[in-house]
């Protein structure tokens, strides 16, 4: 064997520790391997007087004890070179040929065998390849070197994988748990849903139940009354039938006619069927609104307000969540002719994608929200911006809140009218008229821009759609939009999954 390639390869299979040829080599992430009883021994040193941290003893890289794994490969290098190291007898019988007592300075590559100089001529070796030892062996080295390299390489890209593997194995953990909660958190929403509505049947029920049984008792306390002066007229006709006297004949008469006259009164009687029968609840339509805004909420984006659009009229919260007006007594009641004062935009502008965002809108009596892809149209005044009409037909306000003019919205006027704005033949907007079973506290705005659409949910209704714009043309990016009105609470937008 050549002399240096033995010394890099008797330095590849020594432990760094003691020095000595691997027992049981363990390898670490960094590459560097150990005995095992050395590396052990370090690791309990380490436990003992530096708290528990271990650090490779030739690179210093941290590493975990459980990161330690078995080198079979290595081992088994190992063992071929202690075989040569401690048998060197056998290797001095193998310096002869068998045959012809000379010394194996050749090597046949054809049988992989020392041969002699003797050798070389005979029929077993004719035509084969014959080359010195020293090449032989410094072939046969750069073949174990190959080998080595190959194999300390697929060692690494194992561990690279096996690393992948795991911080895989974390991310689809946490996949799941988070999977798991959005599924509890659906479950305990839909119960909560029944809850309400048994709730609210309860609750009427036990309305009416009040209702039928005082109307009851009123009809008793009657017949009572009713019953008690026929017995006393009774109990006055039975005495004045044993009494025979003329001073008591205009008492008899008035007795009679009292008793003529008698009718008795009948209670009005309830029916025994009730006002209103329950009726089990469509739960699969329910279950699907749910899910429709539960699929949307997937795509819930954090909006901020705009503070550089916000006006004298209007105030933006630290937050950039709440928008009020400033000072709402001084509106009193008369109606704003120009409600771009109140105009406020989102920070965020779509182009593309689907988007949602809810807002609060609890203890407001009128607002204004939706998409607007209209910003350079907004209107600004260098003053406050309040303009005041008392004569004022309200449907014109509205006249800039229709989808051509890039706006797509709903709103709320007088407590309890709720519109929506969609284009008409006219210079007026076409208002409609939204019936709400629930009033909204909350509301999700929903935009997809490929598909053209914008719809409003009363999230305080379990999702339930409010309106929706089909066919809509977005020709500049689009802006969540805000008008608090002449209102004094705020508008402010929830945070998702909030």
């Amino acid at each position: 064997m050549d002399f240096s390639a033995q010394v890099n390869l008797q330095k590849e299979v020594t432990c760094p520790m003691c020095l000595e040829l691997l027992t049981e080599p363990l390898s670490l992430d960094c590459g560097h391997s150990f005995c095992q009883a050395c590396i052990t021994a370090k690791i309990k040193e380490s436990v003992i007087h530096l708290g528990g941290e271990c650090s490779c003893p030739v690179c210093q890289r941290r590493y975990q004890p459980g990161n330690l794994r078995p080198n079979p490969h290595l081992a088994t290098i190992v063992e071929r070179v202690r075989e040569v190291n401690t048998s060197p007898h056998k290797w001095q019988k193998r310096d002869l040929c068998e045959h012809h007592g000379e010394k194996l300075h050749l090597f046949c590559k054809n049988d992989a065998k020392a041969i002699c100089r003797l050798c070389v001529p005979s029929l077993e070796h004719q035509g084969h390849q014959i080359f010195f030892m020293e090449k032989a062996v410094m072939e046969i080295q750069d073949k174990l070197q190959g080998a080595l390299k190959k194999l300390k390489k697929e060692q690494q890209e194992a561990e690279e994988l096996e690393a992948d593997v795991r911080e895989e194995r974390a991310t689809w953990k946490n996949h799941m748990q988070t999977e798991r909660q959005r599924i509890l958190k659906g479950f305990n929403e839909m119960r909560g849903i029944l809850d309400s509505l048994e709730q609210k049947e309860l609750r009427k029920l036990e309305e009416d139940e009040v209702t039928v049984l005082e109307n009851l008792v009123a009809a008793k306390d009657q017949l009572v009354q009713q019953s008690q002066y026929i017995k006393e007229l009774i109990a006055e006709l039975e005495r004045q039938t044993c009494v025979s006297s003329i001073d008591t004949l205009q008492d008899v008469n008035n007795l009679i006619r009292r008793s003529e006259t008698w009718t008795l009164k009948k209670p009005k009687m309830v029916s025994k069927k009730l006002k209103r029968a329950f009726r089990v609840p469509d739960l699969s339509g329910m279950l699907k609104v749910f899910k429709d805004l539960t699929e949307i909420q997937c795509y819930w984006v954090d909006v901020m307000l705009n503070p550089i659009n916000a006006i004298s009229s209007i105030i933006v919260s630290a937050d950039q969540r709440q928008v009020r007006v400033v000072h709402p007594f001084m509106f009193g009641n008369i109606f704003p002719c120009d409600l771009s004062a109140f105009d406020i935009l989102g920070c965020q502008s779509f182009s593309s994608g689907k988007y949602y965002w809810e807002v609060d809108v609890s203890g407001k009596t009128a607002w204004i929200l939706g998409v607007c892809s209209n910003k350079r149209k907004f209107n600004r005044q260098k003053s406050s911006g309040f303009a005041f009409e008392s004569n004022l037909n309200h449907p014109n306000v509205y006249s800039r809140y229709t989808p051509q003019h890039g706006y797509w919205v709903v709103g709320l006027q007088n407590e309890s009218e709720y519109n929506a704005f969609e284009d008409s033949s006219t210079s007026d907007p076409k208002v409609l008229t939204i019936s709400m079973a629930v009033p909204p506290h909350r509301v999700g705005v929903f935009l997809d821009c490929e598909g053209g659409t914008v719809s409003f949910f009363n999230v305080t209704n379990h999702g339930s759609l409010i309106y929706k714009f089909s066919k809509c043309r977005f020709s500049d990016p689009s802006y969540p939009y805000f008008n608090p009105w002449n209102c004094p609470a705020p508008m402010t937008l929830c945070p998702p999954s909030s």
